[in-house]
């Protein structure tokens, strides 16, 4: 992806992300996956429900 840059530390594994904002501005569509894998990676250790307890968890806070 342009304008996206990893910085490796000393062993050479991934760090950091160095994003260039005016490529940002070029690319929203790619932004916008790497945002959403972004999330998902900071989400992957959450506790899991199924989709009927997050139904009833919906329903009962008026959200469904």
């Amino acid at each position: 992806m342009k304008g996206v840059t990893f910085i490796t530390d000393e062993t050479h594994n991934k760090r950091f992300v160095q994003i260039d904002l005016e490529q940002l501005e070029k690319s929203q569509g790619e932004v916008e996956d790497l945002l959403d894998i972004i999330i998902a990676e900071s989400r992957k250790d959450d506790e899991e429900i199924s989709w009927d307890e997050l139904k009833q968890q919906l329903k009962s806070e008026g959200k469904l």
